[in-house]
């Protein structure tokens, strides 16, 4: 800036000098100026001097090859791989319900009744009838074998006998309609009806899950989608049990819900008793990993007009060095270029430095 200045003063003088018309007024003024140019520029050479002999002290860490895992993390629950809702599958009142929550049931249990009173009349006035239609028959048959009577009165009885009995078959299977029964084998989740309930309700139904095939689901935003892939290493983290466990995404969603913005991940998990339905988890997703790579934290670095930069300790000077960085998680970065083992980064007072600026590591 000194050298522009200096420049500056002849050529004001030489322009003034030139047009011939110079008068002690102008002479004066530009005396004048001069005078203030020069007083500027003994101010800022006294302030470089006073800015080159500032010492700085900063905080340095040692630049050292590490492993470099990039994670996503996202909340996630665990769910039942069969998850199904038992409900009636005729029309009625819930007299019974015979689970209750937690409890296990096999495939085909009957865990609820509708009240099947009409049913059950219709049966018990049909039996005395049946009990009569076999009687007449069965005599019918012997006499028959006698000889005695004719063949269409035992076709007859016959006929009667078996009809009685199919109508009995057809109420009883309605009757069997009224009992709720589990699809799967499980445990009782959650139990919504109650006593009283119209079966047609929505509410009126029992959760079974499948608790021996577990799984742990998240929804990740599209930004990440071909980020994360069948295989990856994952952790489910549980804070409250203090716990982990490792392993691995068995399922990405191809498509992006238009409602949501977001993709399905799942991760299948093998029966283990500490595991419940509605377990909320953390999933921790690896999806980079890099050995002796340069890492440090994203605070350090500051945006120029030259790219990210940071600062380095040569000697008992700072010098700003350009890198090139790679992916980040978790508040660290990969440094593709510019840093290499053994750099001193300034970690702590990089904020004021200049490239150059003396230093002194606290």
């Amino acid at each position: 800036m000194k050298r522009s200045y200096l420049f500056l003063v002849p050529a004001i003088v030489l322009a003034s000098c030139g047009g011939g018309t110079n008068s002690k007024g102008d002479l004066a003024s530009l005396k004048k100026q001069r005078a203030e140019l020069d007083a500027k520029i003994q101010e800022m050479e006294k302030g470089n001097k006073e800015k080159s002999g500032k010492v700085t002290p900063v905080l340095v860490t040692k630049v050292e090859p590490t492993t470099f895992d990039a994670f996503i993390e996202v909340q996630s629950q665990i769910t039942g791989d069969d998850v199904v809702n038992a409900t009636a599958r005729n029309q009625g009142t819930i007299n019974r319900i015979l689970v209750q929550v937690g409890q296990q049931v096999r495939q085909g249990q009957v865990i609820a009744t509708l009240d099947a009173a009409i049913q059950d009349n219709q049966i018990k006035a049909l039996e005395p009838q049946i009990e009569l239609a076999k009687t007449v028959y069965e005599k019918t048959q012997k006499l028959w074998e006698q000889n005695i009577g004719t063949e269409v009165q035992l076709l007859t009885a016959k006929a009667t006998l078996e009809n009685l009995q199919k109508q009995k078959a057809v109420l009883q299977s309605t009757r069997d309609l009224n009992n709720i029964i589990a699809p799967i084998s499980g445990t009782v989740d959650f139990v919504s009806m109650k006593v009283g309930d119209a079966s047609t309700m929505p509410t009126a139904y029992i959760r079974i899950v499948n608790t021996s095939k577990l799984k742990a689901e998240a929804n990740l935003g599209e930004n990440y989608l071909g980020k994360v892939n069948v295989g990856d290493k994952a952790t489910l983290i549980f804070p409250d049990a203090s716990d982990s466990l490792q392993v691995k995404v068995s399922y990405v969603a191809k498509a992006v819900d238009p409602m949501s913005r977001a993709f399905q991940v799942q991760v299948r998990l093998n029966n283990d008793k500490k595991l419940h339905p509605n377990m909320s988890c953390i999933m921790r997703i690896s999806n980079y990993e890099r050995k002796d790579a340069i890492v440090i934290p994203v605070s350090v670095i500051q945006k120029t007009a030259e790219g990210e930069t940071v600062y380095v300790v040569d000697g008992e000077t700072a010098r700003a060095v350009t890198i090139k960085t790679g992916r980040n998680s978790n508040g660290k970065v990969e440094v593709l270029d510019g840093l290499k083992p053994g750099d001193q980064l300034v970690v702590a007072g990089f904020e004021d430095l200049d490239n150059g600026q003396k230093v002194t590591i606290q």
